[in-house]
C-alpha cells in the first residue's frame, strides 16, 4: 500500500497546476460546509437557550383542570404534593421551577399588544435572571442611546412587569412606566392590574415576542387561583440529552402514583386548549413533555435553513464531480502509455483501479482537511467577534441579536470524511477505464 501511495503523490506533484486547482476548489466547499454546519449547530443551540429560558424546562410538567367539560386552564391543583413526587422520582434531576401560565392584553398610553403571561419566583429564577440580558434604550426607544435602565434584581418583584425590547417598542413605553394587563379569569369575568416596567430586556428572537413575565403572586391574583397551584413545573436535568428517555419514566411515575397522565404529544400546550375543551372529562390531568415539545414551532426554522444548506451544497458537490472526474480523465489520458507499460509488466485491473483511486482520495484528504480546519477557524473567529445582526427579519429567525456559530470536532471529521469519499467515489469510473485498458493498445496509443 505504501508504494501505492507514493507514485501517488508522486502523479500529484507532477500535475501541480491541475492538482492546486481542484484542491482549492474542494477546500472551498468544505469551508462552506463547516460554515453552515457551525451556523446549523448555533441556530439549534439558540433555540435550546431560548426554549429553555423563556418557556420551558428540559421536562415539563404541565397542568390541565377542568372545572366543566367546555372549560381547560393550565393549571397544577395541590402543586407542592406533585413538586415533592417529581423531585423524588426524576433521575438525572437537576432542580424544579414552577411558574403560572396566562394570557392577556398589554396596554399602555400609546398602545396595546398581547402576549403570554408568565408568572415567576424570583427566588427561583436565577436562571432565566442570568440568561437575560437589559435592552439599551436604543432597542425600543426613538432616538434612544446606548444607556441601559432598569435593574435585573427588581424583575419578579411585586406591581412590577418585565417587557422584551420588541414589546416595549409597540406599547411606547420604557423602564418606570405603567402598563395594564387584562384577561379573564376561568368562571369568565373580566379582570386587569396595573405594573410597572422594572425592566426591558433584549429580545430572544421570535418567542420574546409573546412572552411577558411579572410576579407570580400577580397571576394568582388576577386569575382568583387558590395559594397551592401552580401552571407547570419546569423540571431541569444535569444532561439535557437524556430528556427523551427521562419523559417516559417520569411520566410512568407519575401514573403509578396515581396521577392522570395524558398522552404524550410533540405541541406547546398552547396548542392543546382547543383540543381539551372539545373532551368531555373533568378534573385535573398532568401533561409531560419535554424542551423540544414546547418548542416544536420553532423546529421549521432549523429544517428550512438546512434544506436551504443541503440544496446548496448538493449544487457544489455536483460541481466538484464533474471536476474530479474531468481531472482524472485528463490525468488517464496524459498517462495511458504508463497504464499500459504497468499492465503489460504484469499490473492487475485491480491493482490499476486502486492506483488512480488512492491519487483521488489522497487529493481530497489533503484539501478538505485544509478547507476543514479554516472553515472551522473562520466560524470560530466569527462567533468570538459576537457580530451583531442588523435586519429583525434575520434576528427574529436566529433567536439572537448577535451572530452565534458553534464548531466542534466532529463537524470537521463528517465534512473531511464526505468530501474525501465523493472525491473517491467520483475517480472510480475513469480509474475503471484506465484499469480495463489493453496493455498492447494503451502503448500504441501513445507511441
Amino acid at each position: 500500500m505504501g508504494n501505492y501511495v507514493k507514485v501517488a503523490l508522486r502523479n500529484l506533484v507532477q500535475a501541480r497546476r491541475r492538482s492546486l486547482l481542484l484542491s482549492l476548489a474542494l477546500a472551498l466547499v468544505t469551508m462552506l460546509l463547516v460554515f453552515l454546519m457551525a451556523l446549523s449547530q448555533g441556530l439549534t443551540d439558540n433555540m435550546v437557550k431560548t426554549a429553555t429560558t423563556l418557556s420551558a424546562g428540559h421536562l415539563n410538567v404541565n397542568g390541565w383542570f377542568k372545572p366543566s367539560p367546555g372549560i381547560s386552564a393550565p393549571l397544577i391543583t395541590d402543586a407542592a404534593e406533585l413538586r415533592k413526587v417529581v423531585e423524588e422520582v426524576t433521575p438525572g434531576l437537576d432542580f424544579v421551577i414552577d411558574r403560572h401560565h396566562g394570557w392577556g392584553k398589554l396596554i399602555s398610553d400609546t398602545g396595546s399588544t398581547v402576549s403570554s403571561l408568565n408568572g415567576i419566583d424570583p427566588a427561583q429564577e436565577s436562571r432565566f435572571l442570568e440568561r437575560i440580558q437589559l435592552a439599551p434604550e436604543s432597542d425600543y426607544k426613538e432616538g434612544g442611546g446606548d444607556r441601559v435602565e432598569g435593574d435585573r434584581a427588581r424583575i419578579g418583584q411585586p406591581g412590577t412587569i418585565m417587557l422584551f425590547a420588541g414589546q416595549a417598542k409597540r406599547l411606547g413605553v420604557g423602564v418606570g412606566d405603567t402598563v395594564t394587563v387584562t384577561t379573564e379569569t376561568m368562571r369568565g369575568a373580566a379582570n386587569s392590574l396595573e405594573f410597572t416596567v422594572a425592566a426591558v430586556a433584549r429580545d430572544m428572537g421570535m418567542m420574546s415576542n409573546w412572552y411577558t413575565f411579572v410576579p407570580k403572586t400577580a397571576l394568582a391574583e388576577i386569575y382568583q387561583l387558590k395559594e397551592d397551584t401552580t401552571g407547570s413545573l419546569m423540571v431541569y436535568l444535569k444532561d439535557i440529552a437524556q430528556a427523551d428517555a427521562t419523559r417516559v419514566a417520569l411520566a410512568e411515575a407519575l401514573a403509578s402514583r396515581g396521577y392522570t397522565v395524558m398522552d404524550h404529544e410533540s405541541e406547546p400546550f398552547f396548542m392543546k386548549f382547543e383540543k381539551l375543551a372539545g373532551e368531555s372529562w373533568t378534573g385535573q390531568r398532568i401533561d409531560v413533555t419535554t424542551w423540544e415539545d414546547e418548542g416544536a414551532f420553532l423546529k421549521w426554522t432549523i429544517a428550512g435553513f438546512n434544506g436551504v444548506s443541503v440544496f446548496l451544497i448538493a449544487v457544489l458537490m455536483l460541481i466538484i464531480v464533474v471536476g474530479i472526474m474531468n481531472t482524472m480523465w485528463m490525468s488517464v489520458r496524459d498517462r495511458t502509455s504508463e497504464v499500459g507499460t504497468l499492465r503489460a509488466i504484469g499490473m492487475k485491473k485491480r491493482r490499476v483501479l486502486l492506483l488512480f483511486v488512492t491519487e483521488a482520495l489522497l487529493l481530497g484528504l489533503f484539501a478538505t482537511g485544509v478547507g476543514s480546519l479554516l472553515g472551522g477557524a473562520l466560524a470560530s473567529g466569527l462567533d468570538a467577534a459576537a457580530i451583531p445582526i442588523p435586519w429583525d427579519a434575520a434576528r427574529v429567525i436566529m433567536l439572537s441579536d448577535t451572530l452565534h456559530l458553534e464548531v466542534n470536532a466532529g463537524q470537521l471529521v463528517r465534512a473531511v470524511l464526505l468530501f474525501t469519499l465523493v472525491t473517491g467515489v467520483a475517480a472510480l469510473w475513469p480509474a475503471s477505464r484506465a484499469a480495463r485498458m489493453r496493455p498492447v493498445n494503451a502503448i500504441q496509443h501513445v507511441g
